[in-house]
């Protein structure tokens, strides 16, 4: 179970990364902020400090599940699965969070909220 855990875990992460690279890196890019619904460069260019703040609270999420899957592996268990649970759970809340804003952003909130909610049961599970 807590490979699986894990596996599901360090994919969450991955995709925080990713996302902080979509808000933090490449915001002004057309093709990243039409996906996050934005009307044109303009606005992307207003919402960039926004967004490259927001990106760097992914990053730091997905640095935070990292460390606790190295933490965890490397024999320090207690430490590592808080951290894992900890961070998993900001990953969901924030998603839940997210819904919040509007019907538009469910979609979202699911892509970045799923992972994390199955890392965090399973690594809830384990021993």
């Amino acid at each position: 179970m807590a490979v699986i855990a894990s596996i599901v875990v360090a994919l969450a992460a991955l995709l925080h990364g990713y996302i902080f690279l979509m808000e933090s890196v490449w915001w002004t890019r057309p093709a990243t902020w039409k996906r996050f619904g934005v009307a044109d460069q303009a606005a992307a260019d207003t919402t960039r400090p926004m967004a490259y703040n927001q990106g760097f609270y992914n990053l730091f999420l997905g640095i935070g599940a990292a460390l606790g899957l190295v933490l965890y592996w490397s024999g320090a268990i207690d430490a590592g699965k808080a951290l894992v649970l900890f961070t998993t759970a900001c990953m969901v809340l924030a998603a839940l969070v997210l819904t919040t804003t509007g019907r538009g952003y469910v979609r979202a909130a699911l892509i970045q909220g799923t992972l994390p909610l199955i890392g965090f049961v399973l690594f809830a599970m384990t021993a």
